[in-house]
């Protein structure tokens, strides 16, 4: 593989692991595996049909409960631990074809570029399942997974036009990212407001009714 196609591999795969972890090793060992593409060397390690087996129970599991509003938002926050430094490594490996610096850059810019991508799913899932209807959190969901095949094709087969638009996909997170962050805190300060109401006293003026009813009696 030419640097291009390398780089553009990496980011790819440090990119479709923000979002699903599990497809996107499943889709890079498959199509290894069966000759589609030549993966770099340090990620051949993917087509081992054990750890493919392993990416597949994972996926068919973060299919369904990715599309259960709550359960989705918890699995995110569990996977924050996971989706992040796998991309990291997928990253470096794939860099490490080129110098044990470039190794380093992958791990800093893998781990930096999967950060984005969970963070930026993670607290969209969170304002979608405000709605009430389950349809809007389904449509995300298949819409991230069609998201990392069509990602990760284009990063495999077009290295350029990929990297154009992750730089695309970089600066929307950006700007997206802080109001994210300010309906998420609205959503919380919210529910905190829910928990912290207590049962209002009794006003002044029903305080002097009940004492001019004793003065009466």
């Amino acid at each position: 593989m030419d640097t291009i196609s390398i780089i553009a591999a990496a980011l790819g795969a440090a990119w479709a692991s923000g979002i699903n972890l599990y497809a996107t090793i499943l889709m890079l060992g498959l199509m290894g595996a069966t000759g589609s593409m030549e993966l770099p060397a340090e990620l051949e390690i993917l087509e081992n049909p054990m750890v493919l087996i392993a990416a597949g129970l994972m996926y068919f599991i973060e299919f369904f409960a990715d599309k259960i509003p709550g359960v989705d938002t918890a699995w995110d926050a569990i996977h924050s631990f996971i989706r992040i430094p796998a991309g990291a490594l997928l990253a470096g490996a794939a860099f490490a074809e080129i110098s044990p610096a470039a190794e380093l850059i992958g791990l800093i810019l893998g781990g930096t570029l999967s950060a984005g991508t969970h963070f930026t799913k993670a607290g969209s899932r969170v304002l979608i399942n405000t709605s009430p209807e389950p349809v809007t959190n389904w449509t995300a969901s298949i819409g991230e997974d069609v998201a990392v095949v069509v990602g990760l094709w284009t990063a495999l087969n077009h290295p350029v036009l990929f990297i154009v638009l992750l730089a695309v996909f970089v600066a929307l997170a950006i700007w997206i990212m802080p109001k994210l962050w300010r309906g998420i805190k609205a959503i919380f300060t919210k529910i905190r407001g829910w928990f912290s109401k207590h049962p209002s006293a009794p006003s002044d003026t029903s305080a002097e009714i009940d004492r001019g009813t004793g003065k009466m009696d």
